[in-house]
């Protein structure tokens, strides 16, 4: 650069060689071209003179996370060279993994190294690997590191069974063959990333005449010769594209080194921005696929996923950055995706060559076991209880949660052996609350946390949660008070208002029914107080469908169609209510409102040691002095029995499953109520992050969803699961009544029927009768004439089938009173005929013999007027007048 008119350099083959160069290159305005410089750290965006002919480490991050997601792995540990090489992939590999939800458990750095250091820090580092539960290990290291990690590694037993090896291309053979014997015997099993390079006649072509006429006894050529080929090829298209132009020598420049000394004089090339410029827009197919720069780098399409086998390095599979899958040929993307990650899946041989993919995290194998810390109540044992043995002095473990817990170990598949440790001081009480228990888990004194333990936001925030594995909420338990006797509680069920409009509805269509059939049904004749009474029993009546009267009049039936179907309503709604109604007398409690007790300023209690009074204070504001702890059942019922003023508490808060135990033990005296307070139920607590969480919550559902062991379960330590269920439900807060609101649709229905039909009644008796009225009472006055109208009304009119057997002669009399002298005797005679008429089994004989023993036996004492003439035109039947009643 000093002597020589440099116009483009090709060749910094590592990182930080690169790096060197790019600085002198910027100074001298030439065009820094590398095919092997890979890490990230070095950009093209940062240095303008920069051109990667090669792929960028980071472009296969997100190839390697499509494998760990692809088995669910959630931990996985990074294991890399300590140079500019390996550390500028590491913060791409972590971003990649976080973006699938999975962590990385640790970090192993290794700094290579010419003496033997290197080796035994290996060995270290492969020891604390080993002690630790993950088992999924992604490597990125040059070869000449990585045969030896993987030797060593082969001889410690890490290349066995249910471990997951991934290694990024710098690993492959086919880009570095350094030790590639030692290195594939010792890396069996393994999977890696490396750039797809397709096959081509070009490439065929050339690894012919290169092995035959360049280097017969070589080895294979790498992918870095593939692209050193194509960058001298693009070199060449750039120079030949800019042309012969005369390049004159450049002027000098000073570069100093560190500010202090002549580096020397380089000369600044003027045809380098130019060749720089033509470099970024040449295209053309090489032998390592198509050449294409894009910001100055290669853009990458495919990787190839392979497998060590043997002595060879098997393709199973490919990733495409455009579709971000994984598929067994590149070929075959527009077909099943499902069909071809299953082809993947089954043509991989994993470490101890076996099919079945490892988990990817197992109990650590230097015979350690999980600190289980569990707590120690006095209270509600039957969810956890520790005995010590009076003999050995060892704690021996009981309950429900201890049991579901090794249900579910057992449903795992594989073995976790573990080591259950009170949290109890020396008088082995329990030491805290359940809040600093779980917090033992965060300061790393236990590795899980077993027993009845509540799954809440805050404690999320530092461990770790299964799926709960029993109910969640939390309630109030109250005492229920003593029986009222109320011998009024009948009228309870409807309120004053739908009482009110009941009794009006009732008589409304009794009336209405009454209008309808007066002038025609003899059942609803007769004296004043007779006819009144009979509105009132015909409506009521209608209530039991004790009703006797027949009716004859089809706007009557209409009637009391639809009025019988809301009675039908009314009498089922009042009965059901009133049954519960006296149901919930018997078990009516002291209190069903949270605000009540914070008005009466009542003292409530709480479960000990539990979170339940934060969530009182924080949540529902009660005030601190008017909470008292218990930790019994036994403390429960005593608190409750002796009530706020006498040292106890109105109501105590906790956990429904808690509350139910209480009520089996109690079920005759106390009851649940009020509204449930969310809450996530019990669960297992894990560290942050643990992959045995999700083990664990599938095995919780498969012991959850196997009823019959459930109901053992819940039978051996909570008696029969139902009982106490009635005291369990939550009463209603208020008992209201029925309302009229929640029957005005069928008032309104019902009303709108009877006021219909009895305006068009009256409309059309008006239109009937009103013309004759007026004519014969012209000169009096409307009130007057009304009154006829009303006695018209009153007059008994015979049904249609009556006036069909009578003659024309009589059919437009109408009959006066009779005389009072023989109304006694003829009246005798006439209750007679009744009582024959109505035994009668024809309606139209009966009606007949009516007519003539009547006629006959007032012939001799009735004296008959024909009335006005026009009133005569305009009447079809006859009137029958008669001296006391019709």
């Amino acid at each position: 650069m000093k002597d020589k008119d440099i116009h483009a350099i090709i060749g910094p083959e590592r990182s930080m060689q690169a790096k060197f160069v790019i600085s002198l290159g910027e100074k001298a305005r030439v065009p820094i071209i590398s095919f092997s410089a890979t890490s990230p750290s070095v950009s093209p965006t940062h240095n303008p003179f920069f051109i990667r002919t090669t792929q960028d480490d980071s472009s296969q991050v997100q190839a390697i996370a499509s494998i760990v997601q692809k088995y669910g792995w959630r931990e996985v540990v990074l294991i890399y060279e300590d140079t500019e090489y390996g550390n500028g992939l590491i913060p791409y590999l972590t971003d990649a993994f976080q973006h699938i939800n999975t962590q990385v458990s640790y970090r192993s750095v290794i700094s290579p190294s010419t003496n033997s250091n290197y080796q035994v820090q290996i060995a270290k580092e492969l020891s604390k690997i080993m002690a630790r539960e993950t088992r999924v290990l992604v490597v990125h290291m040059i070869a000449s590191l990585g045969s030896e990690l993987f030797r060593q590694a082969a001889e410690i037993g890490m290349m066995s069974e249910g471990f997951a090896w991934i290694i990024t291309d710098g690993l492959s053979t086919l880009l570095d063959p350094v030790s590639k014997d030692v290195t594939l015997s010792s890396m069996q099993g393994v999977l890696g990333v490396r750039p797809h390079v397709p096959m081509s006649k070009g490439l065929k072509d050339f690894k012919m005449r290169y092995f035959n006429t360049i280097r017969k006894n070589a080895n294979q050529i790498n992918l870095f010769g593939l692209w050193a080929y194509d960058t001298i090829w693009a070199l060449a298209k750039a120079v030949e594209s800019v042309g012969k132009m005369n390049i004159s020598s450049g002027s000098r420049k000073n570069i100093w080194k560190n500010g202090s000394e002549p580096f020397g004089l380089v000369r600044v090339s003027k045809f380098g921005p130019m060749l720089l410029e033509t470099l970024e827009r040449t295209k053309f197919r090489g032998l390592s696929g198509k050449f294409h720069l894009k910001g100055r780098q290669l853009q990458h399409v495919a990787y190839e996923i392979f497998n060590m086998i043997g002595k060879r390095e098997k393709v199973v599979g490919y990733w495409r950055a455009d579709k971000g899958t994984i598929s067994h040929d590149l070929a075959k993307y527009s077909s099943n995706t499902t069909s071809m990650k299953n082809e993947v899946l089954k043509a991989i041989a994993w470490p101890g060559l076996t099919r079945v993919p490892p988990k990817g995290w197992v109990i650590p194998l230097v015979g350690q076991k999980l600190k289980i810390g569990v707590p120690v109540t006095n209270g509600f044992k039957e969810f956890f209880q520790v005995k010590w043995d009076p003999l050995t002095d060892e704690p021996t473990f009981s309950g429900l949660s201890y049991d579901i817990f090794l249900a579910a170990l057992d449903k795992l598949p594989f073995a976790v052996p573990c080591e259950f440790i009170p949290y109890a001081n020396s008088s082995r009480e329990m030491l805290g609350t359940y809040d600093e228990l779980v917090y033992q888990i965060k300061l790393e004194k236990y590795d899980a946390v077993v027993g009845d333990v509540t799954i809440n936001a805050n404690r999320t925030s530092y461990v770790d949660f299964t799926l709960p594995y029993s109910e969640s909420g939390i309630s109030m338990v109250v005492k229920i008070k003593e029986e009222e006797k109320n011998i009024w509680i009948f009228l309870k069920p409807l309120s004053w208002d739908l009482w009110l409009t009941t009794g009006g509805a009732f008589i409304f269509t009794g009336f209405v029914v009454w209008v309808f059939e007066h002038r025609t049904n003899t059942e609803f004749r007769g004296p004043p107080n007779q006819q009144l009474g009979t509105v009132f029993w015909f409506s009521f009546s209608t209530l039991v469908f004790a009703h006797r009267e027949k009716v004859k009049n089809n706007w009557s039936r209409l009637v009391l169609i639809i009025w019988i179907f809301v009675v039908l309503i009314l009498t089922q709604s009042y009965t059901a209510s009133l049954a519960s109604m006296l149901t919930v007398q018997r078990l009516q409690p002291a209190v069903v409102d949270v605000n009540e007790l914070k008005r009466n300023g009542d003292f409530v209690g709480y479960s000990s040691n539990s979170f339940v009074r934060g969530f009182l204070i924080e949540q529902l504001n009660f005030n601190e002095s008017k909470l008292r702890p218990y930790s019994t059942p036994k403390e429960y019922h005593d608190a409750l029995s002796k009530g706020s003023k006498q040292g106890g508490v109105v109501a105590i808060f906790d956990e429904i499953p808690y509350i139910k135990l209480f009520l089996a033990r109690y079920r005759s005296q106390y009851t649940m109520v009020g509204p449930t307070y969310k809450s996530d139920g019990f669960g297992f607590a894990f560290p942050l992050g643990s992959p045995l969480v999700s083990y664990i919550s599938r095995a919780i559902l498969k012991v959850t969803e196997d009823h019959i062991k459930m109901r053992e379960l819940e039978q051996k330590y909570l008696g029969d699961p139902h009982s106490g269920q009635d005291q369990g439900s939550k009463i209603s807060s208020d008992g209201s009544s029925l309302n009229l609101y929640s029957f005005g649709g069928l008032f309104i229905i019902t009303g709108l029927a009877t006021g219909f039909s009895f305006l068009i009644f009256l409309v059309k008796f008006h239109r009937k009768h009103w013309p004759a009225v007026n004519a014969s009472h012209s000169e009096s006055s409307i009130w007057s004439r009304v009154a006829t109208m009303a006695k018209h009304f009153d007059n008994r009119v015979a049904p249609l089938h009556d006036s069909n057997n009578r003659t024309e002669s009589n059919a437009g009399a109408e009959v006066l009173p009779i005389n009072n002298s023989n109304f006694q005797n003829h009246s005798t005679h006439f209750s007679q005929d009744v009582e024959m008429g109505a035994s009668a089994n024809d309606e139209q004989e009966d009606n007949h013999n009516f007519q003539n023993h009547s006629m006959a036996s007032f012939s001799q004492n009735v004296e008959t007027t024909v009335i006005d003439e026009q009133e005569a035109n305009h009447s079809i039947d006859a009137r029958l007048f008669i001296n006391g009643g019709s």
